[in-house]
């Protein structure tokens, strides 16, 4: 393990809340300057109520779009960013349960689209992880849990929304860097960060005659309630610090790339993967 010290040393119980981070994580894009990129858009972002999908969605409403925010259960981390993006002048609608069961992702999509009027962007990026040192130290049970939020919960909602996507719509999945560099102790996380890039690749390829555009964001080390819930305190003390930039990326970092691939600047990009992962070279 690199021994840099990039933050505080410190441990929460799953899935983590920002409110108890330190540093808290930094989202709202305090250099970013929005252009109006997705006026009159609407925009569903999963595993939205902290992290990176929080910053995704403020982002979006900063650009002028409005957002239903899908989350598990972690009521007073979604209610900031509903906060946040009432701050915009957008609306925000949110959404607590599961990606993976079909009966809630019918039920989001059909209010989203009753509610709001439309769906142009959606964004599947819900996760979980849980480290584990060896593959027989992960049970059946963790890895199809894994498997069912990472990339089941991606099929069920993308699948209900797609009827409701039209031309110029756009798909944005979040993949990981350790899809293309693996990990020892995250061998379930990994594999389905695989699936994911691979999932996007071909969905991309299927629905490329509909004018609808699919891509992904591989994210390497960012700063976000997964990370502190889910590794040792001296693990979170030198997270990011192998990067060649060494230290750990901020959620206002990544939503950025979230943002390019939503607008019209992207109309030319399907089927790809960005990179933000503080410059780790991965050819992918």
């Amino acid at each position: 393990m690199c021994s840099e010290k990039t933050l505080p040393p410190q441990h929460q119980s799953e899935p983590g809340k920002e409110e108890e981070m330190s540093p808290r994580p930094a989202y709202w894009g305090e250099h970013y300057k929005p252009a109006g990129k997705l006026e009159g858009k609407v925009a569903i972002v999963t595993g939205a109520d902290s992290g990176i999908g929080r910053s995704v969605a403020v982002l979006f409403a900063r650009e002028g779009a409005d957002v239903a925010v899908l989350y598990k259960d972690q009521y007073q981390d979604a209610d900031e960013t509903r906060e946040a993006i009432e701050k915009c002048a957008r609306k925000c609608l949110l959404y607590a349960g599961d990606v993976a069961d079909a009966d809630f992702c019918d039920k989001v999509v059909s209010d989203v689209v009753d509610t709001l009027g439309r769906l142009d962007i959606l964004v599947n990026n819900a996760g979980e992880q849980h480290p584990q040192k060896g593959l027989e130290d992960i049970s059946e049970e963790q890895w199809e849990r894994t498997f069912r939020t990472n990339i089941f919960g991606m099929f069920q909602l993308t699948k209900r929304a797609l009827p409701h996507l039209k031309e110029g719509s756009a798909i944005i999945n979040t993949t990981s860097v350790t899809a293309y560099k693996g990990n020892p102790t995250l061998i379930d996380y990994s594999s389905t960060k695989g699936a994911i890039v691979a999932f996007t690749r071909s969905l991309a390829m299927n629905l490329v005659e509909r004018g609808i555009r699919v891509n992904a964001v591989a994210p390497g080390p960012i700063w976000t309630p997964l990370i502190a819930s889910t590794f040792s305190e001296e693990q979170v003390e030198s997270f990011g610090a192998s990067t060649p930039m060494k230290r750990p990326g901020q959620p206002e970092e990544v939503a950025p790339a979230y943002v390019y691939l939503a607008s019209s600047d992207s109309s030319y990009v399907s089927g790809q993967v960005l990179h933000v992962n503080g410059g780790k070279i991965v050819n992918g």
